[in-house]
Protein backbone atom coordinates (compact mmCIF):
# COMPACT_ATOMS: atom_id res chain seq x y z
CA UNK A 1 0.00 0.00 0.00
CA UNK A 2 1.14 3.70 -0.60
CA UNK A 3 -0.65 6.85 0.03
CA UNK A 4 -1.71 9.10 -2.13
CA UNK A 5 -2.39 12.55 -1.16
CA UNK A 6 -5.40 11.84 1.31
CA UNK A 7 -6.14 8.45 -0.80
CA UNK A 8 -4.84 4.62 0.04
CA UNK A 9 -3.53 2.48 -3.21
CA UNK A 10 -3.49 -0.70 -2.13
CA UNK A 11 -2.56 -2.29 -5.72
CA UNK A 12 -2.21 -1.04 -9.67
CA UNK A 13 -3.00 -2.86 -12.89
CA UNK A 14 -2.00 -1.47 -15.93
CA UNK A 15 -4.32 -2.43 -18.73
CA UNK A 16 -3.08 -0.90 -21.61
CA UNK A 17 0.35 1.13 -22.67
CA UNK A 18 1.74 2.87 -26.06
CA UNK A 19 4.26 5.42 -26.52
CA UNK A 20 1.63 8.47 -25.60
CA UNK A 21 -1.00 6.96 -22.79
CA UNK A 22 -1.18 4.23 -20.05
CA UNK A 23 -4.18 3.13 -18.41
CA UNK A 24 -4.36 1.86 -15.09
CA UNK A 25 -6.82 0.95 -12.55
CA UNK A 26 -5.86 1.37 -9.01
CA UNK A 27 -7.59 -0.26 -5.89
CA UNK A 28 -8.02 2.31 -3.40
CA UNK A 29 -9.27 3.60 -0.08
CA UNK A 30 -10.75 6.45 -0.39
CA UNK A 31 -10.05 9.48 1.82
CA UNK A 32 -12.76 8.33 3.65
CA UNK A 33 -11.97 4.87 4.07
CA UNK A 34 -14.30 2.78 1.68
CA UNK A 35 -12.75 0.35 -0.70
CA UNK A 36 -12.84 1.34 -4.43
CA UNK A 37 -11.60 1.58 -7.62
CA UNK A 38 -10.14 4.42 -9.51
CA UNK A 39 -9.44 4.55 -13.43
CA UNK A 40 -6.82 6.47 -14.26
CA UNK A 41 -4.91 7.64 -17.95
CA UNK A 42 -1.68 9.00 -18.03
CA UNK A 43 -0.15 11.27 -21.51
CA UNK A 44 2.81 11.79 -22.22
CA UNK A 45 4.23 15.12 -21.69
CA UNK A 46 3.74 17.70 -24.16
CA UNK A 47 4.21 21.10 -25.47
CA UNK A 48 1.78 23.82 -27.10
CA UNK A 49 2.89 26.43 -28.98
CA UNK A 50 1.28 29.86 -29.89
CA UNK A 51 3.18 31.35 -33.20
CA UNK A 52 2.64 35.52 -33.31
CA UNK A 53 4.29 36.80 -36.24
CA UNK A 54 5.24 40.31 -36.58
CA UNK A 55 1.55 41.64 -38.27
CA UNK A 56 0.13 40.81 -35.43
CA UNK A 57 -1.38 37.03 -36.87
CA UNK A 58 -1.40 34.09 -34.95
CA UNK A 59 -0.69 30.40 -37.02
CA UNK A 60 -2.71 27.31 -35.82
CA UNK A 61 -3.99 24.01 -37.30
CA UNK A 62 -6.88 22.29 -38.17
CA UNK A 63 -7.10 19.07 -38.54
CA UNK A 64 -9.47 16.03 -37.63
CA UNK A 65 -9.14 14.68 -34.75
CA UNK A 66 -9.81 10.90 -33.70
CA UNK A 67 -10.92 11.52 -29.96
CA UNK A 68 -13.61 13.80 -30.86
CA UNK A 69 -14.78 12.58 -34.17
CA UNK A 70 -14.61 16.15 -36.09
CA UNK A 71 -11.57 18.76 -37.19
CA UNK A 72 -10.26 21.41 -34.65
CA UNK A 73 -8.67 24.52 -34.38
CA UNK A 74 -5.64 24.17 -32.40
CA UNK A 75 -2.35 25.85 -31.37
CA UNK A 76 0.24 23.73 -32.12
CA UNK A 77 0.80 20.87 -30.23
CA UNK A 78 3.04 17.73 -29.56
CA UNK A 79 4.53 15.14 -27.24
CA UNK A 80 7.95 15.41 -25.93
CA UNK A 81 10.53 12.56 -27.60
CA UNK A 82 12.20 10.25 -25.29
CA UNK A 83 14.69 13.05 -22.73
CA UNK A 84 13.34 15.99 -25.20
CA UNK A 85 13.51 19.45 -23.19
CA UNK A 86 10.19 20.95 -23.53
CA UNK A 87 11.68 24.07 -25.36
CA UNK A 88 13.09 21.79 -28.15
CA UNK A 89 10.28 19.95 -28.55
CA UNK A 90 8.31 23.09 -28.81
CA UNK A 91 11.29 24.34 -31.84
CA UNK A 92 10.65 20.99 -33.51
CA UNK A 93 6.73 20.78 -33.34
CA UNK A 94 6.34 24.50 -34.82
CA UNK A 95 9.19 23.15 -37.60
CA UNK A 96 6.90 20.28 -38.17
CA UNK A 97 3.65 21.54 -38.38
CA UNK A 98 4.05 24.69 -39.71
CA UNK A 99 7.46 24.85 -41.20
CA UNK A 100 7.91 27.95 -38.55
CA UNK A 101 11.40 28.90 -36.68
CA UNK A 102 11.00 30.85 -33.75
CA UNK A 103 13.66 33.43 -32.40
CA UNK A 104 11.91 33.90 -29.54
CA UNK A 105 10.09 31.20 -27.16
CA UNK A 106 8.57 32.80 -23.71
CA UNK A 107 7.84 30.05 -21.32
CA UNK A 108 3.87 30.88 -20.17
CA UNK A 109 4.10 28.09 -17.66
CA UNK A 110 2.83 24.46 -17.40
CA UNK A 111 -1.36 23.33 -18.02
CA UNK A 112 -2.41 20.18 -16.51
CA UNK A 113 -5.01 19.66 -19.80
CA UNK A 114 -7.05 17.11 -17.53
CA UNK A 115 -6.62 16.59 -13.76
CA UNK A 116 -9.42 14.44 -12.42
CA UNK A 117 -8.59 10.97 -14.12
CA UNK A 118 -6.07 11.96 -16.63
CA UNK A 119 -2.59 13.35 -16.40
CA UNK A 120 -1.71 14.92 -19.46
CA UNK A 121 1.06 17.84 -18.46
CA UNK A 122 2.27 20.62 -21.08
CA UNK A 123 4.25 23.50 -21.04
CA UNK A 124 2.83 26.49 -23.23
CA UNK A 125 4.55 28.53 -25.16
CA UNK A 126 4.60 31.79 -27.18
CA UNK A 127 6.86 32.00 -30.04
CA UNK A 128 7.39 35.46 -31.85
CA UNK A 129 10.37 36.77 -34.37
CA UNK A 130 8.96 33.93 -36.79
CA UNK A 131 10.71 32.63 -39.93
CA UNK A 132 8.55 30.84 -42.55
CA UNK A 133 9.32 27.48 -44.51
CA UNK A 134 8.09 23.99 -45.45
CA UNK A 135 6.13 21.73 -42.80
CA UNK A 136 7.68 18.71 -42.05
CA UNK A 137 4.43 16.58 -40.61
CA UNK A 138 4.19 13.08 -40.44
CA UNK A 139 2.12 10.78 -42.22
CA UNK A 140 -0.71 10.79 -39.57
CA UNK A 141 -0.64 14.40 -39.21
CA UNK A 142 -3.10 15.47 -41.80
CA UNK A 143 -3.72 19.34 -41.36
CA UNK A 144 -3.91 23.04 -42.74
CA UNK A 145 -2.54 25.99 -41.70
CA UNK A 146 -4.97 28.54 -40.18
CA UNK A 147 -3.95 32.38 -40.33
CA UNK A 148 -6.24 34.75 -37.78
CA UNK A 149 -5.52 38.09 -36.41
CA UNK A 150 -4.55 37.56 -32.91
CA UNK A 151 -7.72 39.26 -31.51
CA UNK A 152 -10.06 37.29 -33.60
CA UNK A 153 -7.97 33.89 -32.08
CA UNK A 154 -9.74 35.50 -28.65
CA UNK A 155 -12.23 35.62 -29.92
CA UNK A 156 -12.80 32.14 -31.51
CA UNK A 157 -11.96 31.53 -28.02
CA UNK A 158 -14.88 32.91 -25.91
CA UNK A 159 -17.47 32.06 -29.01
CA UNK A 160 -16.61 28.19 -28.48
CA UNK A 161 -14.85 27.99 -32.16
CA UNK A 162 -11.40 26.90 -30.46
CA UNK A 163 -12.08 23.88 -27.78
CA UNK A 164 -8.93 22.65 -27.49
CA UNK A 165 -8.04 23.04 -24.39
CA UNK A 166 -4.74 23.75 -23.89
CA UNK A 167 -5.16 26.39 -27.40
CA UNK A 168 -7.80 28.36 -24.89
CA UNK A 169 -5.34 28.38 -22.11
CA UNK A 170 -2.82 29.52 -24.21
CA UNK A 171 -4.60 31.76 -26.45
CA UNK A 172 -5.88 33.81 -23.41
CA UNK A 173 -2.75 33.83 -21.21
CA UNK A 174 -0.77 34.96 -24.20
CA UNK A 175 -3.03 37.72 -24.39
CA UNK A 176 -2.40 38.95 -20.71
CA UNK A 177 1.08 38.30 -20.65
CA UNK A 178 1.45 41.13 -23.90
CA UNK A 179 -1.16 43.19 -22.63
CA UNK A 180 1.28 42.97 -19.48
CA UNK A 181 3.95 43.82 -21.56
CA UNK A 182 2.36 46.77 -23.46
CA UNK A 183 1.99 45.31 -26.70
CA UNK A 184 -1.93 44.71 -26.59
CA UNK A 185 -4.28 48.11 -26.88
CA UNK A 186 -8.08 46.93 -26.53
CA UNK A 187 -7.41 43.66 -27.19
CA UNK A 188 -5.35 44.13 -30.76
CA UNK A 189 -1.64 43.73 -30.74
CA UNK A 190 0.07 46.32 -31.31
CA UNK A 191 3.58 44.85 -31.69
CA UNK A 192 4.65 41.04 -31.77
CA UNK A 193 8.40 41.15 -31.49
CA UNK A 194 10.19 40.58 -27.91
Amino acid sequence: MKKHGPWTIKSSEQLYQDKYVEFRVDEVLKPSGEPSKYAVARMLPGVSVLALDADGFVHLTRQFRYGIGRESVEVVSGGLDDGEEERAAARRELREELGIEAGHLTDLGLVDAVTSQASAPARIFLARDLKFGEPDRGGSEIMETVKVEFDEAVRMVMRGEITHALSCVLILKAREFLRSEGQVDGGVVKYAGR
